[in-house]
């Protein structure tokens, strides 16, 4: 089956239960069924990178199980995000489970092959390690992008074990290498203890701001929203969401938690935020089946999967007629 002018949706729920047929996300199509794409959800089932609780490498095909019950109109965002733009799910890209650096190279030039017609890219991860290969990508595009980091641990520490690429070290690496503009970069949701005062220095020096997770208690989720615009002003934007910026709450379901986090319904409101934004590129990560219950974290992520890709729906004006 191909397409022509009109995008392919999901598969229809009243044809094909929920919980029949291959677990595509949101049964969307897959990319070899259409002719072209607007935006490609990809799995990069990698977790090789992490420093605690191992498991994220099946967090694509957990999440893609949770996905099936999700449904083709946002009401909140008053948008379809299927029918307006052409959204497949692209597969998993291979990497490298037992030697990180040519993982690193291997979801890098997978993903510079999927994006190269100009497709955006939603990747489910997979651990963080998976975010510098993908700012690689979207740099190369872009030039240095705004860096939104939604997270409880800042992930811009130097090396662990002598290791300078790992899912704690991402976005020192890439500011580094240049790839993130430094006055417009921001993590949000930080929390926990840090190693020491100097943590928090070296990430201002590295170009980011931070709006903590107790300042939603006291400033409020509007002032937080307000926050984040304007730090990311017009810049292009890569939005880089690591589940565990929910408290275990709400994402039990995750490598290293931190008690504190926002709630998925704060997390779910600053995303519909950045509807006019220029999102170029997006992740999920973190997401560790073997401690979610009840698929918990799996919904959440698949959700917020969800109110990305809605977010990077054109308004219905730019959205030409038949």
């Amino acid at each position: 089956m191909v397409n022509g002018d009109t995008p392919i949706g999901p598969v229809d729920a009243s044809l094909v239960p929920r919980y029949a047929g291959i677990a595509t996300f949101a049964r969307l199509p897959r990319l070899e069924d259409v002719k072209r794409a607007d935006i490609a959800v990809v799995g990069v089932p990698f977790d090789s990178g992490v420093s605690y609780r191992p498991g994220a490498r099946f967090g694509p095909a957990h999440v893609r199980e949770a996905s099936r019950l999700l449904r083709p109109y946002n009401p909140v965002q008053d948008v379809e995000p299927f029918s307006s733009q052409q959204v497949v799910d692209a597969g998993d890209i291979a990497a490298n489970p037992f030697n990180l650096t040519e993982a690193v190279a291997q979801i890098q030039a997978a993903a510079t092959e999927l994006s190269a017609d100009g497709k955006r890219l939603v990747v489910i991860g997979g651990d963080h390690t998976i975010a510098l290969p993908l700012l690689r990508v979207v740099a190369e595009r872009h030039g240095p992008v705004a860096v939104l980091h939604f997270d409880a641990h800042l992930d811009t520490w130097d090396t662990y074990f002598g290791a300078p690429v790992t899912h704690g070290t991402p976005f020192r690496r890439a500011s580094e290498e240049g790839l993130i503009d430094l006055t417009a970069s921001l993590h949000v949701g930080i929390r926990g203890p840090l190693y020491s005062r100097n943590d928090l220095r070296d990430d201002e020096r590295l170009g980011f701001a931070i709006i903590a997770s107790h300042e939603f208690e006291t400033e409020g989720l509007p002032r937080a929203i307000e926050r984040m615009l304007a730090r990311l002003g017009d810049r292009p934007v890569y939005l880089s969401i690591d589940i565990d910026v929910l408290d275990p709450a709400h994402a039990p379901g995750t490598g290293t938690p931190e008690a504190g986090g926002m709630t998925s319904r704060e997390l779910l409101a600053m995303i519909r935020a950045l509807r006019g934004v220029n999102l170029v590129g997006a992740d999920v990560v973190e997401v560790a089946p073997a401690y979610d219950h009840a698929q918990i974290t799996a919904v959440a992520a698949s959700h917020v999967a969800y109110e990305i890709i809605s977010a990077m729906t054109p308004s219905a004006e730019a959205v030409p007629s038949a």
